[in-house]
């Protein structure tokens, strides 16, 4: 008992604790990663439209990690896992990753009440073990509906594939802050800017975030092998960033234009391990919400340059330069019946 409980805890941290540090690991595949990190820019860029949210990031020095559920490209963040095993060895895997997971959500839910009874883990264990077998015997008896295809791989591969898939996905539970290398992207403006109504931060990557920093790999396939999954959950480091770089770091082709790095973190906002250093208001973009943004950063420690996108004539180019405050700052906040007023007191002059 002891020794299965040393085993599932080994596999749940190396599964459940967060993958940034992992993709790193000392592998030919981190080599490139490695690779990667050294052509880090000095600067990434995330657009946005205006909003009480985009104030809140800026004044608040905030990042928000969304859920990859809520990405715009569907097949994005999701691996489709290759049955390369054996039923036995399928379901071993299975059986491994539904009791990690399990248990974990569970021990956390322990933790929460600050329940810590004497045998909570055994049946935690226990608990994790029959949920498992439930599943892998239901799938099994699925198998057998006469309407599945015979066809290779089989049906009762391809449902614990199938279900191997779902609960990869279950573990990533991960938020992802998507930047991009270029801020003068027309497609990129027009995409996530509000259609170049909006603005584009810019940020410094310090050295110590480097290492959590990761460029997404375009075109290939999504397909990972559940022998890599089954290694992964043996603490086979290798495997871990390849399966790691299919979960988070994969997207179509055709997505390339964008140019994207990926932090991971926790989802939802969390203070920012970036340096805010620019902001860049769209060719769209109107001048009172550039004046909103200039007095909500004053004041801030380490000021903000601030830039505006214009068209560059003749071209489908788009090039920025330095915004005008004092010009902004002199016409807003602006008093409509200040002119009407003054008129009035030269008439009761006269």
């Amino acid at each position: 008992m002891r020794q299965h409980r040393g085993q599932m805890r080994k596999a749940r941290r190396h599964l459940f604790e967060p993958a940034t540090s992992d993709l790193n690991a000392n592998t030919p595949g981190a080599l490139r990663k490695m690779e990667a990190r050294m052509e880090i820019p000095k600067r990434l860029y995330k657009y946005r439209a205006f909003s009480a949210l985009t104030i809140d990031l800026l004044v608040s020095d905030k990042v928000y990690f969304a859920d990859p559920a809520s990405f715009n490209d569907p097949l994005d963040t999701k691996p489709c896992v290759h049955p390369d095993l054996p039923i036995d060895q399928l379901e071993q895997t299975l059986r491994k990753i539904i009791e990690n997971r399990i248990a974990t959500e569970m021990t956390g839910a322990a933790r929460s009440i600050m329940y810590r009874g004497p045998k909570t883990m055994d049946h935690i264990e226990r608990h994790s073990r029959r949920q498992a077998e439930r599943i892998i015997a239901d799938i099994a008896y699925n198998a057998t509906n006469p309407e599945f295809t015979t066809a290779p791989p089989g049906p009762q591969l391809q449902l614990l594939a199938y279900r191997l898939q779902d609960e990869l996905l279950k573990a990533y539970g991960r938020g992802v802050l998507s930047l991009a290398e270029r801020n003068s992207c027309p497609l990129m403006w027009s995409h996530y800017g509000d259609q170049h109504h909006g603005l584009c931060v810019g940020y410094e990557v310090p050295l110590d975030v480097q290492k959590n920093l990761h460029k997404v790999q375009y075109g290939g396939s999504r397909l990972i092998e559940a022998s890599k999954v089954a290694a992964m959950l043996d603490a086979d480091e290798t495997a871990r960033h390849e399966v790691d770089a299919a979960a988070l770091l994969r997207k179509a082709w055709d997505w390339r234009y964008e140019k994207e790095w990926r932090l991971i973190g926790h989802r939802g906002l969390a203070d920012s391990p970036l340096e805010l250093a620019e902001v860049t208001f769209g060719t769209r973009c109107m001048n009172s919400v550039k004046h909103s943004v200039i007095k909500a950063l004053v004041g801030r420690d380490k000021p903000v340059k601030l830039y505006e996108m214009r068209e560059v004539h003749g071209t489908f180019k788009l090039k920025r330069f330095p915004l005008n405050e004092q010009e902004l700052t002199a016409s807003y906040p602006h008093r409509a019946r200040s002119a009407s007023e003054c008129f009035e007191e030269i008439e009761l002059k006269r």
